[in-house]
């Protein structure tokens, strides 16, 4: 039987990805309800983190004791990886030690070479292309407080980088209308945005968040960025998202981000206290959609 990787929200089908955010609004009523479930009772599962985390790894940890599990934390300077061992060769005795591997990389194509070489599922936490596993929380989130996103406007303001790829995927995959307003240098990357009837690229945030029923952000210099933050504050100028540009979108409108967030910069000070934003509720359900995701992937 092959195995089933999530690199990218493409990895599953449209139905897989509702039934997989179904699954997490399920769990989290068990959950604060103080029910018990259990169905990975002597499962593992391995992260290995090359870039730091708080949500990405506090989530998968607590999910997995959760549903019986067991998680284990790995660095690659604590690894043969530090060693220079091939990821080819760590993927292949991973795979005879655990049931599931969760890998956070700088570089997409590492964590592409390690799943090729799995032989049990793979999970991308995050790279420098995608970052599918907090578009399950965002769905979560929308579906929980508005219903349905399908045919619904979204606006993304800021650097076309992880995030704003995976809300391009994630406008074809939920089918939702996308606006992405970015610095022209900063534009998504072009074989994730080309062919896509859903996403669309404008040139100015008022323009994208005018009647937006969901707007996102992300920070300007991601993991990885930091050294360039500098030049991205200048760059970016103009694209910080506050109240008054809020106050463009649809009156019901609400604000994601994926947090860590950089307060005075991508948005303004007061803005995640806003009546309109979700965020915590939407750092919360990381909890959720991916024990619903390891549910799915393991059950």
């Amino acid at each position: 039987m092959s195995v089933k990787n999530f690199l990218s929200l493409t990895d599953f089908s449209r139905g897989d990805l509702e039934q997989i955010i179904e699954r997490a609004a399920e769990l989290k009523r068990l959950h604060e309800s103080g029910i018990q479930h259990r169905p990975l009772e002597g499962k593992t599962m391995a992260m290995i983190f090359e870039l730091k985390s708080t949500r990405t790894r506090v989530a998968f940890e607590t999910g997995m004791h959760q549903l019986g599990g067991h998680a284990i934390f790995l660095r690659p300077d604590e690894t043969q990886l530090g060693r220079g061992e091939p990821i080819e060769d760590t993927a292949r005795v991973l795979s005879s030690l655990v049931d599931i591997v969760m890998l956070r990389v700088q570089d997409h194509v590492n964590i592409s070479r390690f799943a090729a070489a799995s032989s049990v599922p793979v999970i991308n936490g995050m790279s420098d292309r995608f970052h599918p596993c907090q578009l399950l929380a965002d769905m979560q989130t929308f579906a929980e407080k508005r219903g349905s996103i399908r045919d619904q406007s979204v606006a993304f303001i800021g650097d076309g980088y992880n995030m704003c790829n995976s809300y391009i995927l994630a406008s074809n995959q939920f089918e939702f209308d996308l606006a992405i307003s970015t610095p022209a240098e900063f534009r998504p990357d072009e074989d994730v945005i080309d062919g896509n009837n859903r996403a669309r690229w404008v040139a100015t945030p008022e323009e994208a968040v005018s009647g937006a029923n969901l707007v996102v952000t992300d920070v300007w210099s991601s993991m990885g960025r930091e050294n360039e933050r500098s030049e991205r504050r200048e760059a970016f100028r103009g694209f910080q998202v506050n109240s008054d540009l809020l106050d463009n979108a649809d009156a019901n409108a609400l604000f994601m981000h994926c947090l860590p967030a950089h307060r005075g910069e991508e948005i303004s000070d007061d803005l995640l206290d806003d009546p309109r934003s979700v965020v915590w509720e939407e750092a919360g359900n990381r909890l959720h959609s991916q024990k619903a995701l390891l549910e799915f992937m393991l059950g």
